[in-house]
């Protein structure tokens, strides 16, 4: 991965959330926080398909978040 990427977009039960990156490091078993606030299982950060990205919405918490975020 990347050095300059700060944050990762992850469909995950109940939306598709951004998570910084080091959550990817995340061992199973641990929750990790969105941007938002959103907690969700490490283990949902891995293996998603592409039918997971089209069943989630964005959430529009992280992307005004982001958005804002120098």
């Amino acid at each position: 991965m990347s050095d300059y990427l700060t944050y990762i977009w992850r469909p995950v039960t109940g939306g598709r959330h951004a998570f910084p990156v080091a959550a990817k490091k995340t061992p199973t078993g641990e929750l990790v926080t969105a941007f938002c606030g959103a907690e969700a299982a490490a283990a949902e950060l891995h293996d998603r398909t592409e039918l997971d990205w089209i069943r989630e919405d964005s959430c529009m918490a992280c992307w005004r978040l982001l958005a804002t975020h120098p």
